[in-house]
């Protein structure tokens, strides 16, 4: 696993061992990125912007969008394992002070002091995570209007985009699809 673009291209990114840490691929992650850089939605969400990514484990995300010109990333995770991996990530790019690791239950995230116009979110696979996570976030103020939701999911996952939102894509990578949306 390594970071596929930016400032920090070919880094490579350590993830504990065992099944409790998923992370993207290189080719989803890849595949991502190329859609958020080539549609103006995505750009403007990205560069120089607050970034969140929810269930980070390794951070891989979240880091990818930091080389890619993120100002800011926030990780939120709940398994110290996987923010052990991630501290050690982002610590090889030299960008604490631009970092915030929150290990927290992301279903109940504390209040936040800006929203973020760029939010990953990958939860467990099945886990049925994905809807109340994106409520508690809107609620305690980590999302606002526009802001771009990218959400990886099992293929076999049936997920509808919240009525309050647009649908911008979805593809489908080996076991995941992953779709963009706009609050």
């Amino acid at each position: 696993m390594r970071i596929v673009g930016g400032k920090f291209k070919g880094r490579k990114l350590v993830a504990p061992e065992g099944l409790d840490t998923r992370p993207t691929s290189d080719r989803a992650r890849e595949s991502v990125f190329n859609i958020l850089e080539h549609q103006t939605w995505g750009r403007a969400a990205l560069r120089g912007g607050r970034v969140l990514d929810v269930f980070s484990g390794t951070g891989a995300l979240g880091l990818e969008a930091f080389s890619r010109g993120a100002a800011h990333v926030t990780f939120m995770d709940k398994d110290e394992t996987a923010m052990k991996a991630l501290r050690t990530n982002a610590k090889g790019m030299g960008a604490s002070d631009t970092m915030q690791m929150l290990r927290i239950d992301v279903t109940n995230p504390p209040t936040s002091t800006a929203p973020c116009g760029l939010v990953f979110m990958d939860a467990p696979y099945g886990s049925g995570l994905t809807d109340v996570a994106l409520q508690a976030l809107e609620k305690n103020g980590w999302m606002a209007k526009d802001t771009i939701c990218v959400v990886e999911l099992s293929k076999k996952e049936k997920w509808d985009v919240p009525g309050n939102c647009e649908e911008l894509d979805r593809r489908k990578y080996g076991a995941a699809q992953v779709i963009f949306f706009k609050l």
